[in-house]
């Protein structure tokens, strides 16, 4: 299956294809974060457009100017950002927000696990999904890295609300809910990654759920079929003491230094969470250049601790931010994310100046955008790259006044101040609303799911 956003955003940066003739827009604001290497931040400036591609960053009277037929959107008191990354997450996973709280993350997974396999099917996780992209949108998201199943149903209903997700196959060690395993999944997901290969705006994605539930064998399997389609390869590492005991009782190695054994760390690869690390294994990330997806609110949430993320950063490890998934985080907000990740380090160091809101920002943008393998199409307002772009409202009196732009997002700023969303250059949100798709609509099919799950869980 080619995704349309995907093929669109393909065919836009092709050499050659973007039409002279095509409108170029030009969008201002009072502050452009450009989270370029010097992360730059603009004023009186602009940025251009033209099929979906930036083609020029400046002065804004000097690109009206070179530009003289440009439609012109200036976004006052307020942010123009690249849009935002969420680098780990289950979409879908929206069903099931609520089902779960308060509980530790084998217990949830004690609830959440027999429920999944009672609900999930293509048209409930395409229900789900889009509701979750809906949701992303809103909050600035326009890029994430999914972790479910039924990737074309996935896929399908994150295009129809305007939003990239980076997905494909999840092999759990056994038979799935789509009723493949072992060597039919195998077969299956090459078909697929064949199908969907990796171009400018889209990588294909190989996920294995854990080193607890995948052998080693499969595994090795798994990872290889990534490689061979450059594919990013995903999986779930070190994220609770209780999974550190559960891998090495079973292979007698933690989950980082089995990956590491089997050759499975490397620039393909995203770790979820990477909570618990030892200095040897933090070393071998960074050697390898692996790639690690940061979610304090579901750590926190589940009680899972506080994974050592400043030093990932000195030691140069590309670190993006996630939320998991909305049954552990309860929702799909990176800003919450960016606020928790600034604030939980800083307390656990005892040191102030550990990731400043710049940073924090880099994290949530093109740290996100690297560690998938799409660091030169996406995650930074430059030349030459796709223009997914938000526009952040910072008018109103819970954000002012403004000293620092970053400073402001990430302190004071929330979702709510997203009024303005662009993926590929199409606007998906406009003053607060998406354009794609009817919301009631959707959040109305997400809660026609909810009497089937609790039926699932023997509720009433």
């Amino acid at each position: 299956m080619t995704t349309p956003l995907a093929q669109a955003a393909s065919d836009r940066t092709a050499p050659g294809q973007a039409a002279a003739d095509e409108a170029v827009k030009i969008l201002s604001a009072d502050w452009i974060l450009t989270v370029d290497q010097h992360d730059t931040v603009l004023t009186e400036s602009a940025v251009a457009v033209q099929a979906g591609v930036i083609i020029a960053v400046g002065p804004l009277n000097e690109l009206l100017k070179a530009h003289p037929q440009a439609s012109h959107k200036h976004l006052p008191n307020s942010v123009l950002m690249p849009g935002m990354v969420n680098a780990h997450t289950h979409l879908a996973m929206t069903m099931f927000r609520g089902l779960a709280d308060d509980r530790n993350l084998q217990q949830f997974l004690d609830l959440v696990l027999p429920a999944e396999a009672a609900v999930l099917r293509a048209e409930s996780v395409s229900v789900a999904t889009a509701a979750a992209a809906v949701e992303s949108i809103h909050a600035g998201v326009t890029t994430a890295l999914d972790m479910y199943f039924f990737p074309n149903e996935v896929v399908a209903a994150c295009d129809s609300v305007g939003m990239r997700v980076m997905t494909g196959t999840t092999f759990m060690g056994s038979v799935g809910p789509e009723g493949m395993g072992g060597a039919a999944q195998l077969e299956w997901t090459e078909a697929w990654l064949g199908a969907n290969p990796a171009r400018p705006g889209w990588r294909p994605v190989v996920a294995a759920h854990s080193t607890y539930l995948v052998s080693p064998e499969e595994l090795q399997l798994v990872a290889a079929l990534a490689q061979r389609y450059d594919a990013t390869f995903h999986i779930h590492a070190a994220e609770s003491m209780g999974e550190l005991d559960s891998v090495r009782a079973q292979h007698g190695q933690r989950p980082v230094e089995l990956l590491d054994q089997l050759g499975l760390l490397g620039h393909r690869t995203v770790l979820a969470h990477a909570v618990h690390l030892e200095d040897h294994e933090l070393e071998r990330i960074a050697a390898t250049q692996t790639a690690v997806a940061h979610c304090p609110a579901s750590n926190l949430k589940l009680g899972s601790g506080f994974a050592r993320v400043p030093e990932m950063l000195v030691a140069n490890v590309t670190v993006g931010l996630g939320t998991d998934g909305p049954a552990s985080s309860n929702d799909l907000d990176l800003f919450a994310a960016m606020r928790l990740a600034a604030l939980i380090h800083k307390g656990v160091t005892g040191d102030a100046t550990v990731l400043p809101a710049a940073q924090v920002v880099r994290a949530a943008t093109l740290g996100g955008a690297t560690a998938l393998g799409l660091g030169d199409s996406i995650g930074s307002i430059e030349v030459g790259k796709q223009a997914d772009l938000i526009g952040v409202d910072l008018s109103r009196v819970h954000t002012q006044p403004v000293y620092d732009p970053n400073s402001a997002l990430v302190y004071a700023a929330g979702k709510d101040d997203v009024r303005h969303v662009w993926v590929a250059g199409a606007e998906v949100l406009v003053d607060g609303i998406t354009t794609r798709v009817d919301e009631g609509e959707v959040t109305q099919a997400l809660m026609r799911l909810r009497l089937e799950v609790l039926a699932a869980v023997g509720r009433t």
